[in-house]
């Protein structure tokens, strides 16, 4: 199962995804940027080396581009209201 983080690098936040594989290593996805992952035995060694591996697509152009568009929005809606709709 996937779950989303926000990684903050050059005062930027990402979004990433982490899930936990079958040999117990945690792998890590920030899907803005091609090729984008990393692993780790921990969650915090993980996402200690997305941060690592973010910074350095920063350094590519065709990803600075990327950041020049990248604005996110925050969705906020109801759970119950979703529960009570799908439930009738």
């Amino acid at each position: 199962m996937k779950k989303r983080a926000k990684i903050t690098a050059k005062n930027k936040q990402f979004p990433v995804f982490v899930e936990k594989d079958e040999d117990g290593f945690y792998v890590v996805e920030c899907p803005l940027f091609k090729g984008c992952f990393s692993q780790g035995k921990t969650l915090d060694e993980a996402l200690t080396n997305i941060r690592e591996v973010i910074e350095l697509c920063l350094e590519e152009k065709e990803n600075v581009e990327i950041l020049k568009w990248y604005h996110p929005v925050y969705v906020k809606f109801c759970t119950q209201y979703l529960f009570e709709y799908f439930k009738a």
